[in-house]
């Protein structure tokens, strides 16, 4: 197949940002494109930035991706959502007098470090806008939250408290997040 320097150069920018499969159809379409507008007389060069024009310059194509990746759709519901469902777990907590809760200060403290970095993990993925890997980030703050809501609501499971009603909307905003989110991993690891 016939190709030229600067489509090759763009093929390659595009590489180090998108997925594989994204990237060969970029270039079939692009090759495609460049073929066609030497078949119209342009010369190899005019022929080239003209593809590359219609296709957009690669960090163009990039932040086009960017926007519409899974990953980042998804993180930023997750973010957006995810102070309504804090929230529901603060009113939760402080009508169930969660500070005599006996669960051990260094599993309180691994807890929260472990949802601030989740929390860090979807902020970036659901702001990024010129790096698709970083929405691949995505699954793994996912996976994260997915084990977050399934400890609290083992505790609440397991633990002898007075199922009040602030609990009760607590554990159903986790629930539905965790169903959710699980529902949505397919499209994270596949996107």
């Amino acid at each position: 197949m016939a190709s030229h320097r600067l489509i090759d150069s763009a093929v390659s920018a595009l590489a180090r940002q998108l997925p594989a499969d994204a990237v060969d159809e970029l270039a079939d379409g692009l090759t495609e494109t460049y073929l066609r507008h030497l078949c119209d007389g342009l010369h190899p060069d005019a022929a080239a930035r003209a593809a590359i024009a219609e296709f957009g310059e690669p960090h163009v194509v990039i932040a086009a991706f960017v926007r519409q990746a899974p990953g980042r759709r998804v993180a930023q519901a997750l973010i957006v959502s995810g102070p309504a469902v804090g929230g529901c777990w603060s009113v939760a907590l402080i009508t169930s007098h969660a500070w005599n809760w006996p669960v051990p200060a260094p599993m309180r403290l691994g807890f929260g470090l472990g949802l601030l970095a989740i929390v860090t993990t979807l902020a970036l993925a659901a702001t990024t806008r010129h790096s698709y890997r970083l929405t691949r980030m995505t699954a793994a703050g996912s996976l994260g939250l997915i084990a977050v809501d399934a400890a609290v609501l083992a505790a609440v499971a397991l633990l002898p408290l007075a199922f009040t009603w602030p609990l009760a909307v607590a554990t159903a905003a986790s629930l539905t997040r965790l169903v959710l989110t699980a529902r949505a991993l397919p499209r994270l690891f596949t996107g």
